[in-house]
């Protein structure tokens, strides 16, 4: 194992260098860890009549599970759940790198959560002996679908003490937004976080990508009717160019925090989102939610009445138009989670336009505000479109995608695009 770790130094650079010789060094450290930890296990078995001991680890250096999965996590032990019915304690940890701190620092509140170090040992002992899975809190790390339709049902389970809340008032007001002001969150996904946080070939991820310059127009619209839009990202590859004094690109304007990443998501009046994971903050705090651009179609997020979508059009090259909803999941593209299934497919993304974009949020601001105006075929296309959208369909691992259905499509969305619903 060492001499496969030492045979491509020549090739590295310094960064991945450096990384091979922790990695390396690691190594015993893990090794000697992972034998104290089998005696531990054993022991927590033979103990697990009286009290059962469970662990999890949390997705931590992704935001979007980061947030949503102890969420549900915690929904569910309320709605009582996959709870045990025996005594029970369930410890978590978190991985590395955090993607938010001051995230990290709130969930420390409500669980039960030991070092990394420790705990991490523990669970590759329980996976390497047989009987392991009684002792995990979850079957799957990466569940964050609420198919309980409990984000509905259940009040947020975090909170921020009055110091945070004085902390971001004040950050508020450097950031522009003065006290009072109602604000918008818009987060568009590229590829600029997942290629500098976490460096390996994030390509397949691509078909997720859209590009900001399509989203100035809603801006912009927003700011006219006296709201602020808040541009979010941790890092993002370029800039949104507005000179509307109430557009402001947080993103790149130095004024960027882990503490108000959290704090605006939390106090929106409302999130935009290409649906990437900082939009699962504005969902654990219950805020409303705008989808746009949204792929794959089967993983719309069906849970919520919070949430308004439109998704993108899917044009097949080998028939020169646009699928209808039905076509993309009989071609088999409705769960593609990768940009080649789509490239092997013959069939490419398109965008929605400024002004769709514009559309569906306008509609989300006036239903907010109780001033939409319905027209008399809205009912019937959503009853079309969910007649046709595979409810009961599951992920490529057997794992149900949805509950009941709460959330609508964009009603100008479904106006305009008849051949959709054939």
């Amino acid at each position: 194992m060492l001499r496969k770790q030492i045979e491509p130094f020549k090739q590295l650079d310094r960064k991945i260098l450096l990384r091979k010789l922790k990695r390396i060094w690691r190594i015993p450290h893990e090794f000697l860890l992972l034998i104290v930890a089998v005696p531990v296990v054993v022991m927590i078995r033979l103990i697990s009549p009286w009290v059962l001991i469970r662990w999890d680890n949390m997705t931590s250096p992704r935001i979007g599970h980061f947030a949503a999965n102890p969420e549900l996590y915690l929904c569910e032990r309320e709605a009582g759940i996959a709870v045990p019915k025996q005594r029970h304690i369930d410890i978590f940890f978190m991985e590395k790198p955090i993607s938010n701190h001051q995230l990290a620092k709130m969930w420390r509140r409500v669980l039960r959560v030991w070092p990394h170090w420790l705990m991490s040992p523990v669970r590759r002992a329980n996976l390497l002996l047989p009987g392991g899975k009684r002792h995990q809190i979850c079957d799957d790390a990466h569940s964050d679908r609420d198919i309980h339709n409990l984000l509905d049902r259940c009040s947020p389970h975090l909170e921020f003490t009055a110091d945070e809340e004085f902390k971001g008032l004040t950050e508020l007001r450097k950031i522009g937004v003065p006290q009072g002001a109602q604000f918008v969150c818009l987060i568009v996904r590229d590829s600029a976080y997942l290629n500098s946080h976490q460096p390996k070939d994030w390509s397949y991820h691509n078909y997720r990508d859209t590009d900001i310059k399509n989203y100035v127009l809603v801006a912009e619209e927003l700011a006219d009717r006296g709201y602020y839009v808040l541009r979010m990202g941790a890092k993002v590859n370029d800039c949104l160019e507005s000179n509307h004094p109430r557009v402001i690109d947080y993103a790149t304007n130095g004024m960027r925090s882990d503490f108000m990443d959290i704090y605006l998501g939390a106090k929106c009046a409302f999130c935009i989102s290409t649906s990437t994971g900082f939009d699962a903050i504005p969902l654990i705090f219950r805020r409303p939610i705008v989808f746009v651009n949204l792929v794959p179609v089967g993983y719309l997020w069906t849970f919520s009445s919070r949430v308004l979508a439109i998704t993108r059009r899917h044009f097949s090259t080998a028939k020169q138009r646009d699928l209808s909803l039905e076509e993309i999941f009989t071609c088999g593209v409705g769960l593609s989670l990768k940009s080649s299934e789509y490239e092997t497919s013959d069939i490419k993304l398109i965008e929605n336009s400024p002004e769709e974009i514009c559309s569906v949020v306008i509609e989300m601001e006036e239903r907010l505000m109780g001033t939409w105006q319905a027209d008399s075929v809205d009912d019937d296309l959503q009853r079309r479109f969910w007649s046709i959208f595979p409810i009961q369909k599951s992920d490529i691992n057997g794992r149900p995608l949805h509950g009941k259905i709460s959330c609508r499509i964009g009603a100008d969305f479904l106006r305009t695009n008849v051949s959709f619903l054939k």
